[in-house]
């Protein structure tokens, strides 16, 4: 469970490697053609190879240099040496290891592919995180809205968090206009699952108007 003295995003990748050490290299994740192994490796190369950032945030003609970086990895190195990777994170002479720039860049990306793995599996079930957690991920929720992978659906789209009470200031966001206007209801971290491109996954509530 993640603590005032752990960030996010450090708790999350050490739960994640246990996660990815106690499945095996092959089970499904809820990233489409992904296994455990691929997942590990995506990490691993995001962490460690900064020439392939690109091609994670821009796709395109970047994608193709990223895919290769991938599969180099994948094949060159054993499951447990990439799941060890992941748990130990970035080298400390790349800026992505520096503590700020950890939390901005991976707080949401561990969650996300926590949960990835989580409940791809038969006998998953929801979270509860703290609250202090759920406010840090609803302030990520605009940005994953905005990304290549997210849930793009017609007319306007809002996100209202359930775990506050009704009214509450800041417990309701509008990330596009127009109509018809799909609102998605839900704790913040299924809120994210939703606008990130899991929307077979999160437990959401859906009203279209």
């Amino acid at each position: 469970m993640p603590t005032s003295s752990v960030p996010v995003s450090q708790s999350e990748r050490a739960a994640l490697a246990d996660l990815l050490e106690q499945l095996g290299p092959d089970r499904p994740t809820c990233c489409e053609g992904w296994t455990t192994r691929d997942l590990a490796t995506h990490l691993v190369v995001r962490d460690r190879r900064p020439d392939a950032m690109p091609g994670f945030a821009l796709g395109g003609p970047f994608a193709a240099w990223t895919e290769r970086a991938h599969a180099r990895a994948r094949d060159a190195r054993p499951y447990g040496v990439l799941v060890a990777e992941l748990r130990s994170g970035p080298p400390r002479w790349l800026p992505t290891a520096w503590p700020a720039l950890d939390r901005v860049l991976n707080t949401a990306e561990m969650v996300i592919h926590h949960e990835d793995v989580r409940r791809a599996q038969p006998d998953w079930a929801p979270r509860e995180l703290p609250r202090s957690v759920q406010d840090q991920l609803w302030r990520t929720v605009p940005f994953l809205a905005r990304g290549r992978g997210a849930a793009r659906p017609a007319g306007g789209l809002v996100v209202r968090r359930s775990d506050v009470p009704d009214g509450a200031p800041g417990s309701e966001r509008r990330l596009r206009a127009g109509t018809p206007t799909t609102t998605v209801t839900g704790a913040p971290l299924e809120a994210l699952l939703w606008v990130s491109g899991r929307e077979d996954v999160a437990c959401v509530d859906l009203t279209v108007e």
